[in-house]
């Protein structure tokens, strides 16, 4: 049933990037080797030795990931106020270099930022049909092979490490601090969200004109927080939609106004995390940003297709 174009027309991973050229236009490897930027969250999206690619089961004392005390690295008050001067010695009221990650000093109005991630549409998808999505072998490590079988994707292909990616991700060990869920149908997204915060809630996502080609914006005024209570659902890529929604403690949303340098005017989300120290020590947005875990909060603009819960 999945292999049905209703679906499948949707999604040709097999066919994404052909070309060997596979990064961003900040100048990041986007490829599904470089998962951590894919997912701009947590490290334990990324951060596994892709020496066990091919493999369908996961290691202990690897599985341990971010959740694993030794992995931490403990609050450096030096060199995090060294981070900071630099940064404010050299940001000229521009956010990271990368454009994506950024200190929480910078979010303010009349900061420039370069955000192509929000202007970059994916694949079209659609959820599957709650009865399609519970009768399909649910997304884990084990079952990998017969998903894999299920789709018609070759073991090794583009379209399949997405995949695996996707239920690698879906199938981890939740964080200290984080309750985590995949949604593969609109009643299980709908259901999931409700049963984390409650049935008083709704959606928000980027609100951005269609047709705008230029990523160049600068903050606006009327920056809104929207609290601490929120659920951040991720898109995957995968045939049909499949969103990996979390809703971690300590973690901020905003609602981010932008005036682009020809005046077309957008409103962007950004997460801001007060407390990084669960967080891999390979995460790319430290290598980013010269910190370390649990040093500074850090944030993020959010990837265009990802929706928000928030209470009403």
């Amino acid at each position: 049933m999945v292999n049905n174009l209703e679906f499948g027309a949707f999604w040709d991973g097999d066919n994404l990037d052909k070309e060997s050229n596979t990064k961003n236009s900040s100048g990041i490897d986007d490829s599904p080797d470089n998962k951590g930027i894919n997912d701009p969250e947590f490290g334990a999206y990324g951060t596994e030795d892709n020496s066990d690619r091919k493999s369908n089961t996961e290691d202990s004392s690897v599985n341990k990931g971010v959740n694993n005390p030794k992995t931490h690295t403990a609050p450096n008050k030096k060199g995090n106020r060294k981070a900071l001067r630099v940064r404010k010695s050299s940001h000229e009221n521009t956010a990271t270099k990368e454009n994506f990650f950024f200190f929480q000093e910078t979010l303010f109005p009349g900061t420039k930022v370069n955000l192509p991630r929000l202007l970059q549409k994916s694949p079209i998808a659609t959820f599957l049909p709650q009865q399609i999505a519970e009768s399909l072998a649910p997304m884990s490590n084990d079952d990998l092979p017969e998903i894999l079988k299920n789709l018609s994707l070759k073991a090794g292909s583009k379209g399949a490490v997405y995949v695996e990616v996707a239920v690698k991700n879906c199938a981890r060990d939740e964080m200290k601090g984080e309750a985590k869920y995949c949604a593969a149908s609109l009643e299980s997204f709908v259901d999931s969200g409700v049963s984390v915060m409650g049935k008083d809630i709704r959606l928000v996502w980027h609100e951005l004109a269609e047709g705008t080609k230029n990523p160049m914006f600068t903050i606006g005024q009327g920056i809104r927080g929207m609290g601490e209570n929120n659920i951040v659902c991720h898109k995957m890529k995968y045939p049909y939609a499949v969103y990996l929604c979390h809703s971690i403690e300590k973690t901020k949303v905003y609602k981010v106004p932008l005036v682009s340098n020809d005046g077309t005017k957008a409103n962007a989300m950004a997460a801001c995390h007060k407390d990084t120290s669960a967080w891999s020590p390979n995460h790319v947005a430290f290598k980013i940003l010269k910190v370390k875990p649990g040093t500074v909060p850090i944030c993020h603009f959010l990837d265009r297709d990802t929706l928000v819960w928030i209470p009403n």
